[in-house]
This record gives C-alpha cells, structure tokens and sequence, in this order.
C-alpha cells in the first residue's frame, strides 16, 4: 500500500508552477540565467574558463540566494530589512517602559483630587462673594 507523508504545518507548503520551482524562484533564476551565461560566454575568450564561470558564479549568486534562502517564513529581503532596521535605522539604546494599570489608577485618583480641590475653592469663593453681596 502507497505511504505519503504529510506535513505537520500547512502554511509552510508552498504551489509549484514549472520545473518544480515557485513562481519566486522562477522570478528570480530567470534574471540570474539572463545575466549570466551572456556574462560567461563574453569572458570565457579573454579570461579563461575558470575564470569565467567564477564571475558568472558571483553574478548569478545573490539571485540565487532571493530565491531559496528563508529564515523563520520570511525571504532574504525581509530578513535584510530587519537587519538594517536593527543594526542602523532604530536607536541603539531602547528603554523598557511600562503603562501598568496601577500607575494609570494612581494618576486617575490625583488628577481626581486636584479636580476636588479647583472645585471646592471655587465654592469657597462664590460663598464668600454671596455672604459679601448680603452685608453690603
């Protein structure tokens, strides 16, 4: 009887288009293949060929690398981002600052209080003007 394993995680599978390959990996061979066997065959004469393949090599790896390299579900270029995002962009030093409940109670209470006491002087002094307005 046929025995097919079946993954664990879903999400992780991804549909194949041509060749077996994704359409990101199509997307990024193809320009690797345009790039650089035209490269190899115009330095193959003049530089030999080792030579060649070597430049043909270092052309044709950074697509190579868009295309299969994922660390954690994310490409390459979203790994990079981060990486720059962390290393230059954000600052290097980033306090921990919390927004607990008690401390936003205890600000609560004291603007409460400071509310209590605009009022109660407020009522302090229309009293006064009230008990002045009488004797007058």
């Amino acid at each position: 009887m046929a025995y097919v394993t079946v993954p664990k995680d879903l999400t992780r599978i991804k549909s194949k288009v041509l060749f077996g390959l994704t359409k990101r990996q199509l997307a990024c061979f193809t320009p690797a293949v345009l790039l650089g066997v035209p490269l190899f065959f115009l330095l193959r004469g003049s530089m030999g060929t080792s030579a060649a393949t070597l430049c043909m090599v270092l052309v044709m790896l950074p697509f190579f690398l868009l295309a299969m390299y994922e660390k954690n579900g994310e490409p390459l270029e979203r790994f990079i981002g981060h990486f720059v995002r962390t290393k230059f962009t954000r600052p290097k030093e980033r306090p921990y600052r919390t927004c607990n409940f008690y401390t936003a109670l205890m600000r609560q209470d004291q603007l409460e209080k400071e509310v209590r006491a605009i009022v109660k002087k407020r009522n302090a002094k229309s009293k006064a003007e009230a008990h002045k307005g009488r004797k007058a």
